[in-house]
């Protein structure tokens, strides 16, 4: 059996050593059009920055160690061409020399991942205009830091590669301007939780510019000017990075007559098995079902596209073996902040119809008595009617990878939020609480499930603060209330003095109560609630609304969840 297989990375790669440890005697080819056949491309930003300094680090294996360990053929800088799938050929360059020959196989593996995209704006061609998708793009970048040394960069785009280049860049001591089109960064997040990431960046020095669109781009004597749409004022920089997203790259697919899906994404089965007989694809390229809610997707990830490319393998090797979709569980570092997210957010769930509710706790990445702990907050959607987790996003600093892994596992597996309350999770001072901060997720929606306890959310608050019908009630301090702000109308009854000062509060209108994170509102609330008010408690808090409504400034000291700052 001869196997080809077009493009490397990850998921071509994976597929060829998978190949061979399932079948000793096939024939192996790799026609990468690179000159690298696997390399760390999450890594790449770090190499501009400096973070990775020896190239070497980036490139996971070479021609040579594929065919030392695996007697595998990778022809690097080979581009396929065409395919003819009635003959099984490919037509290739050899780009060193321009050459075309043809190349015969029995079964075809399609990684050709995707590129990054370049709108047709004025300017847009210009050499100071860059991307950062490939090692030589990433190259190419570095090598003009070292030899320009430019003091003011723009990147257009806010996704993983926009923000991470930025901070990196920052850490080279550039000036660093994003541009980001829409009102937020990092679309895996709802705008509320990302409210939190561009106060922690615009802390640490980026110049975040939000719906800020482009309208081109002026090559002048000492750099570019990007000129922006809306009448805003344009930017000057020495260079400009575009990071506003990728696409498929399928024109070879699409020229071999293969069926294409969304934004021309090659259309797979389970056993990433395409349109046409004998021939697979893996990786950036394909259409997959989002694994919550069943609809068509693009999700983009190492993580998928090496799993595609081991069960394409397997079934090319006899081995039934199918791929159950992708919940995009991903995460991302950016200075000292970890962001994650798994599952749907609300506005995929919205898209496919799906019921659902959210709750947004706060916690402690680990026992507040033990030095260090930093804080995180977490927004868990889950169905209504049963409690199903259907996705999570958490915003913090230490501990957030487990926190997500942990609930990426429990939506895989289809638990519910009662579930998560007795998830029996490692437990000592340095490394959680008692109640990890997923049980007390659990926790949250079953109280809400159970009637224990109503809730409001941020979105209310214009409505309710102009409603002379209801109670605004800050549950805080008489302090914080004075010195951190309130949301207008609100009477100020500070928790512990709740109970002697019922009789202040109108019991014929309902109450929506507040506090810094939702734990003293909430108890409130139960006290409320025994003494025959109809009361909600408000999702996240005062300072997680603070983030979305005002211009707060991000302040990385920890606290407990009741707003009292943790000694370090």
């Amino acid at each position: 059996m001869k196997v080809v297989i077009i493009g490397g990375v990850a998921g071509g790669a994976t597929a060829a050593a998978r190949l061979r440890r399932l079948d000793e005697n096939a024939e192996i080819v790799i026609l990468e059009r690179s000159g690298f056949v696997s390399y760390a491309n999450c890594g790449l930003p770090y190499y501009v920055g400096g973070v990775i300094q020896d190239e070497r680090a980036l490139t996971l294996q070479t021609p040579r160690s594929f065919w030392r360990r695996f007697r595998i053929d990778v022809r690097v800088r080979h581009e396929a061409l065409s395919i003819d799938p009635a003959a099984k050929t490919v037509t290739v360059r050899r780009l060193e020399d321009g050459t075309e020959y043809t190349e015969t196989y029995d079964k075809l593996i399609l990684s050709p991942g995707a590129k990054a995209v370049v709108p047709d704006l004025p300017g847009v061609d210009s050499e100071r205009i860059m991307t950062l998708r490939t090692v030589e793009d990433t190259f190419r970048i570095r090598e003009y830091i070292d030899q320009y040394h430019p003091r003011r960069a723009v990147i257009v785009g806010g996704g993983f590669i926009g923000l991470e280049a930025a901070e990196n860049l920052l850490g080279e001591g550039i000036e660093t301007i994003l541009l980001q089109r829409s009102a937020q960064v990092m679309p895996p997040l709802d705008y509320d939780m990302a409210c939190q990431l561009h106060a922690y960046v615009r802390s640490q020095g980026l110049d975040l510019h939000l719906n800020t669109g482009v309208a081109g781009y002026e090559t002048v004597e000492d750099g570019i000017t990007v000129n922006l749409k809306d009448g805003k004022e344009p930017i000057h920089a020495d260079f400009v990075m575009l990071a506003i997203g990728v696409e498929p790259e399928t024109s070879l697919a699409k020229a071999a007559g293969l069926e294409l899906g969304a934004k021309n994404s090659i259309v797979v089965n389970e056993r990433m098995e395409t349109s046409v007989s004998d021939i697979y694809a893996v990786g950036d390229a394909v259409e997959v079902r989002n694994f919550v809610s069943g609809q068509k997707a693009l999700i983009p990830l190492a993580g998928p596209a090496n799993k595609q490319g081991r069960i394409a393998a397997d079934n090319i090797c006899g081995r039934e073996h199918a791929f159950s979709g992708s919940q995009g569980s991903s995460v991302i570092k950016l200075f000292n902040m970890t962001v994650a997210t798994t599952g749907l957010n609300e506005k995929a769930a919205q898209s496919a119809g799906i019921a659902y509710e959210r709750v947004v706790t706060y916690s402690p990445s680990h026992a507040t008595y033990y030095p260090g702990a930093t804080d995180m907050t977490i927004k868990t959607l889950y169905a209504p009617e049963t409690g199903k987790i259907l996705g999570a996003q958490i915003v913090g600093f230490e501990g957030v990878d487990k926190r997500i892994d942990v609930l990426a596992t429990a939506i895989r597996a289809g638990m519910t939020a009662a579930d998560l309350e007795e998830l029996d999770l490692a437990y000592a001072p340095p490394f959680s609480s008692a109640k990890d901060p997923v049980n007390m997720a659990g926790f949250v929606i079953e109280n809400i499930r159970a009637g224990i306890v109503k809730q409001w959310h941020w979105q209310d608050v214009e409505k309710l603060s102009a409603d002379g019908g209801v109670t605004l009630l800050d549950a805080r301090t008489v302090q914080e209330f004075k010195e951190d702000g309130h949301l207008p109308g609100a009477v100020n009854i500070p928790v512990d003095n709740l109970r002697e000062r019922l009789e202040e509060l109108d019991p014929a209108k309902p109450v929506y109560v507040y506090c810094y994170s939702g734990l003293r509102s909430y108890i409130a609330c139960r006290i409320l609630a025994q003494h025959g008010f109809d009361c909600y408690n408000f999702s996240g808090g005062y300072q997680f609304y603070a983030y979305i409504a005002t211009d707060k400034c991000y302040d990385a000291d920890p606290t407990h969840p009741c707003g009292i700052k943790i000694e370090k």
